[in-house]
């Protein structure tokens, strides 16, 4: 066994440890005791519960959790609201068109779910199958042996101010080692990001591209009440070089998810995701449905959107990618956690024949990326790999190209590039400022209000989890550039550009907003900002989403 690599650390050691309890690392964990309850495996998620960190749609398929628990209804998982209609509209500033529904987005045999609800439930199945789970718990550092093979990871230190300093309350973080460890974080993971840049795993494949979605919970009235009904739209409030669109989904209870995605590589640097979806509750054909209704709940995260040409290479020595740290949602049919949940048992399964077969730290299971390109997670992205590139030249020339992608299957002898999102940005003396109207208090929020309907919680004497590899950079060269486009893309008002006491223009963190939606680490033009953990627990707190 490993011997702890700081030696005020304590060690734990397992066959297998997930980072992240989404429903890749559960689903990942659940199918490990499938085929070997003697397997010890464990799962670090930094959310204060599981579920604690999760936001989705969701409208959600089966086809894997049939595969990995078929008698799930027997078990009361919660799926509840079968989906009904399918409607797509076009949407003006003042009317919407009502166009045919994409092949790829009918819904018939899938259910509108709280996808944090979906993950409780299945870290019981866990839990039960003889899986530890330990929220609150952030995976912070990875752990690598002499050979630069990992080796486990380590969990924060707790009790640092916010000067890196320990103060009585301070307790080193604990190293898990592992035979083998599954990297689980979801969208551009703080650990994952590290491991493809020391490994080199993008080599010879496109940059990550990306979505930011922005989500809602509202009780409506019950009379508009529809249980089952799924509404997707696009264009207004874009403009047709934009690439976004919004769902509706009604679930039980009079509930409403609304939402609105916008792809990270938008150009016009005044723009702000946020508003943008404010703003599309506004719309003559969506207003209706909100009034006499109450908002819930708030969030926000970045999404996967680079799909086939983006997937990097799964595996490196002592550990593997599944879920949206690899990139396996499918953008055309709006959904990703049945390619997560089957990710994660493909791990699982090749993991197994691993351990069988090697008994130290540190190899490399290369059966899984092989086991992925055989399996219909591969087939699937593949022939949609075109579809959500095609909109980078427009939307009408992207549906265009979606409609001849989807006629021949994805078969044409071509893949489309992929292009990173934050070298997209123009420059803001190129681009024409928006004028966004402010919020009423009833339909639309200023943005803190909105944080506070996520339930967001940070310890505010610690170190700041948001890091500047230059602080001078904000004010000397994207406020001169760009005006500063991250007072705009954070949907949670982390980044301000104010005045201090001498009237000099500084460039504030408020830290303790962060939704942990990652928008900055990505869209920042001069990819400044690092994104880390902060203390395990901290961030968002979503019950339903």
């Amino acid at each position: 066994m490993p011997d702890p690599i700081r030696p005020d650390r304590d060690s734990m050691d397992y066959d297998v440890v997930v980072v992240g309890g989404g429903p890749a690392g559960l689903s990942c964990a659940i199918r490990l005791k499938q085929l070997d309850a003697d397997i010890n495996v464990c799962i670090l998620e930094k959310g204060s519960e599981i579920g604690a960190h999760i936001l989705s749609g969701a409208v959600f398929e089966t086809r894997a959790l049939d595969e990995l628990i078929p008698d799930w209804k027997d078990k009361s998982a919660p799926l509840s609201t079968p989906a009904a209609k399918d409607s797509f509209l076009f949407l003006t500033p003042n009317k919407a068109f009502k166009f045919p529904t994409p092949p790829q987005m009918h819904n018939k045999g899938n259910y509108i779910i709280s996808l944090g609800n979906l993950t409780r439930w299945l870290a019981t199945q866990a839990e039960e199958l003889g899986v530890e789970i330990f929220p609150g718990f952030a995976a912070a550092e990875v752990l690598y042996n002499e050979n630069g093979a990992v080796i486990g990871v380590a969990t924060g230190d707790m009790g640092l101010d916010k000067n890196g300093e320990k103060t009585e309350s301070f307790e080193p973080g604990m190293e898990l080692h592992a035979r083998q460890c599954i990297f689980a974080e979801g969208c551009h993971g703080s650990l994952t990001k590290t491991l493809i840049n020391k490994y080199d795993l993008r080599a010879g494949k496109d940059p990550q591209t990306y979505g930011l979605g922005i989500k809602e919970l509202w009780e409506i009235d019950p009379s508009k009440h529809k249980p089952g009904t799924i509404l997707h739209t696009i264009g207004w409030p874009m403009d047709s070089k934009t690439y976004g669109g919004s769902w509706l989904y009604h679930l039980e209870d009079n509930l409403v998810s609304v939402g609105f995605v916008i792809g990270l590589d938008y150009q016009n640097p005044y723009l702000s995701p946020y508003e943008e979806m404010q703003r599309f509750k506004t719309h003559p054909a969506i207003k209706p449905l909100f009034e006499g209704g109450r908002r819930i709940a708030y969030g926000a995260r970045a999404l996967v959107e680079g799909g086939y040409q983006s997937i990097p290479k799964l595996t490196f020595p002592g550990g593997l990618l599944i879920g949206d740290s690899a990139g396996f949602l499918n953008v055309p049919k709006i959904k990703g956690n049945h390619t997560a949940m089957k990710s994660g048992m493909v791990a699982a399964e090749s993991i197994v024949e691993y351990l069988k077969a090697e008994e130290g730290f540190g190899y490399e299971c290369a059966a899984y990326q092989k086991a992925i390109e055989t399996s219909w997670i591969w087939s699937e992205l593949k022939a949609v790999r075109n579809i959500r590139p095609g909109f980078h030249k427009g939307l009408w020339t992207g549906l265009i190209n979606a409609a001849i992608e989807t006629l021949t299957k994805g078969r044409l002898p071509r893949t489309l590039k992929n292009h990173a999102d934050y070298a997209q940005l123009k420059k803001a003396k190129d681009c024409a400022p928006i004028d966004y109207p402010k919020p009423d208090g009833v339909l639309t929020f200023d943005r803190l209000t909105s944080v506070s309907f996520s339930g967001t919680n940070h310890a505010e004497n610690q170190p700041c989890h948001l890091k500047l590899a230059d602080p001078s950079i904000p004010l000397h060269i994207n406020l001169k550039e760009y005006d500063e486009p991250a007072q705009r893309y954070c949907p949670a008002g982390v980044y301000e550009i104010i005045k201090d006491d001498a009237g000099e223009l500084k460039f504030q963190i408020n830290a303790q907003n962060c939704v942990h939606c990652k928008t900055c680490d990505i869209k920042d033009p001069s990819q400044n900002i690092n994104w880390t953990c902060p203390q395990g627990g901290d961030g968002p707190n979503y019950p339903n989403m």
